[in-house]
């Protein structure tokens, strides 16, 4: 059963440092971490190390969005734990405008293991974000849907559940972590704690960590708690920087709903064939 899962966003990107950066994969609005954002990830992999050994993580599940990779792979290397790749947990864009395409989606565990050694392919994404969009209630309705799936399929659903290998035996994972965006960090605390807390009032800052922990049994929306505050950055050098909540986005007065973003330039005639969201098919590769 999982018991902790830890939740932490990326680190500081290169795109809030220069206007002048190329991505590393070719995929759309896919920055790198800023020289910054890499240290704050190490100093991310420090804070987990300095953990007791019963408390720390055996896993770690990324968005698939390469500054989240760039800031779980110091994590993975300093505590030598598996990388998996997770759509689910990827990032939010609001419904796109008409006309104006489809919001990027990065590649696979294959395409990515060539920049991100340290990719477990044999792990297949739980859930792919449609390329349209999300509303407000269209992004928490996605993590919702993804917990569901993917908590009893670690814990030892179908597939076959994930293998943890240690001194003591083979086990599931117990202490997972989660490293995300701002608004996908937000959802998954929002999902996994319920009504005990309010998704508009929290603020996620870059490499910052929340704790939850399950005190019920049964099912996983709302079976967990969160361990202090929400977005903790006390490890880190400057604490909380680039935090961001759901209070920040753009809204239309007139309707109520968050403002529409333009798709990628070019993707106008691409096929968006999970646009409906949900479960990925047994053979696929994402």
């Amino acid at each position: 059963m999982i018991e902790t899962i830890y939740i932490t966003r990326h680190g500081f990107r290169l795109n809030w440092v220069t206007t002048n950066w190329t991505s590393a994969t070719g995929t759309a609005r896919d920055p790198t971490l800023a020289a910054y954002g890499v240290s704050q990830a190490e100093q991310l992999a420090k804070y987990f190390t300095s953990l007791p050994e019963a408390e720390r993580p055996t896993a770690i599940f990324s968005s698939p969005f390469y500054r989240c990779l760039q800031t779980a792979t110091p994590v993975a290397t300093a505590l030598n734990l598996p990388l998996y790749v997770e759509h689910g947990i990827g990032e939010w864009y609001s419904p796109v405008e008409p006309g104006t395409g489809l919001h990027p989606r990065p590649g696979n565990a294959y395409s990515l293991k060539q920049y991100f050694p340290l990719i477990d392919t044999s792990y297949s994404s739980t859930w792919l974000v449609s390329r349209h969009g999300e509303s407000l209630d269209e992004v928490q309705r996605r993590t919702d849907g993804f917990l569901e799936a993917f908590v009893p399929r670690v814990e030892g659903g179908s597939p076959p559940p994930l293998a943890h290998h240690s001194a003591a035996g083979v086990s599931t994972h117990k202490k997972i972590i989660f490293v995300g965006h701002a608004a996908s960090c937000i959802t998954l605390i929002k999902s996994l704690a319920g009504s005990k807390v309010n998704g508009a009032d929290i603020r996620i800052g870059t490499c910052s960590v929340t704790k939850m922990e399950k005190e019920s049994e049964g099912g996983v929306l709302g079976a967990f708690e969160v361990v202090g505050q929400p977005g903790d950055a006390s490890f880190l050098t400057n604490g909380i920087e680039r935090d961001w909540g759901f209070r920040d986005i753009l809204v239309d007065e007139e309707t109520g709903r968050v403002v529409n973003d333009h798709g990628v330039t070019g993707s106008e005639n691409e096929v968006d064939e999970t646009s409906h969201g949900g479960l990925q098919l047994p053979n696929s590769k994402m």
